[in-house]
């Protein structure tokens, strides 16, 4: 079995990643700086699942996490390590690769959502460039090859559907797009100059159980149950690919294969959903109408996505496997089933 470094572990997308190396019987290191860009409380949640902590309970704080001490936590069966270090700390990136000899190292730390990066896009460059430079040099250091880096399908702005890796994406609208090209070229300079083994993959919508509350699935079901208005950005004729947690998850670790270096859409390849479609099955499986609050679309959002993924199917073996209403079902059942805790979720 491999030694897997994760990074971003108490986020959507890489708890979920670290729940399935872990399944397979492989062992994981985690980090994650545990920032209150969106209530800890969700990343808590997260973190308790992957220390088998069955009886864990929400703070009172939704900015500070319990798991946030300098200390160590390390699961009951040993297999799952966690620290709470920050991908731009060099220092202590480095100091985990000269204790650890990882088999391969996934980056999905990042600050996300194209919408805060017109705010404070300083931060964006610092994780998700700096950062990714960082685990890249310490991987240079200490003989780690492989790398699987989080990319995004916000790169295709202005490119015609479906959207293929073949294309050029040299025009990012937002400065969350732009930090990520930048760290594609990054660790495209890392596999050409110092050998080290690069797939990229590009996210495509990604809902599911505890998703993140800045993104609209998450932001729509609460609001219908909690009987409050959607601010609703644009007339909800935009659309997008949407693609269940699990297989971004799957197609995610699939992606650990040598391939040199290589880009990978990972999205769901079917018709795009349009915004105003995601609130009426919404409606439809809650039995509850919503209250919607219209509001002017952001410059910097895409109108509409989709996935090639012709390249995933050929290169790594993945496909989809969970339809959108599918997916949906279960994200609502588990906002039912955690409806009391995540009342007090600031979203």
């Amino acid at each position: 079995m491999a030694l897997y470094l994760v990074t971003g572990v108490a986020g959507f997308i890489a708890s979920r990643v670290a729940e399935m190396l872990l399944a397979q019987g492989h062992s994981v290191v985690g980090v994650d700086n545990l920032n209150d860009y969106y209530d800890v409380r969700l990343k808590d949640y997260r973190l308790a699942r992957l220390m088998g902590e069955a009886n864990w309970q929400p703070s009172s704080d939704p900015r500070r996490s319990p798991f946030g001490g300098r200390e160590r936590r390390v699961a009951g069966d040993g297999r799952f390590i966690f620290e709470a270090v920050d991908v731009e700390d060099r220092e202590g990136i480095d100091k985990l690769f000269k204790e650890f000899r990882f088999d391969a190292v996934f980056n999905l730390a990042a600050r996300a959502g194209v919408a805060y990066s017109l705010e404070n896009p300083y931060v964006y460059l610092s994780t998700n460039t700096q950062g990714v430079l960082n685990l890249l040099e310490s991987q240079r250091r200490h003989g780690v090859r492989k790398i699987v880096l989080a990319s995004t399908s916000s790169l295709y702005a202005g490119c015609p559907l479906p959207f293929s890796e073949q294309q050029p994406v040299n025009t990012p609208l937002s400065p969350y797009a732009a930090s990520k090209k930048a760290a594609e070229l990054m660790a495209h300079s890392y596999y050409k100059m110092h050998g080290l083994d690069v797939t990229v993959v590009r996210y495509f919508t990604v809902f599911g159980p505890s998703g993140r509350p800045d993104m609209s699935i998450f932001r729509f079901i609460e609001a219908i149950m909690r009987s409050q208005p959607i601010q609703l950005l644009g007339d909800g004729t935009q659309s997008r690919d949407f693609t269940y947690v699990d297989d971004i998850a799957r197609g995610t670790i699939l992606a650990a294969k040598p391939v040199g270096y290589e880009i990978v859409n990972l999205g769901g390849g079917r018709s795009p959903t349009t915004i105003a479609e995601v609130i009426t099955r919404i409606e439809q499986i809650l039995g509850k109408k919503a209250l919607v609050e219209g509001h002017p679309p952001m410059a910097a959002d895409i109108k509409a996505t989709r996935a090639d993924i012709t390249k995933a199917e050929a290169l790594i073996g993945w496909q989809p496997s969970t339809s959108f209403d599918e997916g949906l079902a279960k994200t609502i059942a588990w906002h039912r089933q955690n409806e009391t805790w995540l009342r007090t979720v600031m979203c």
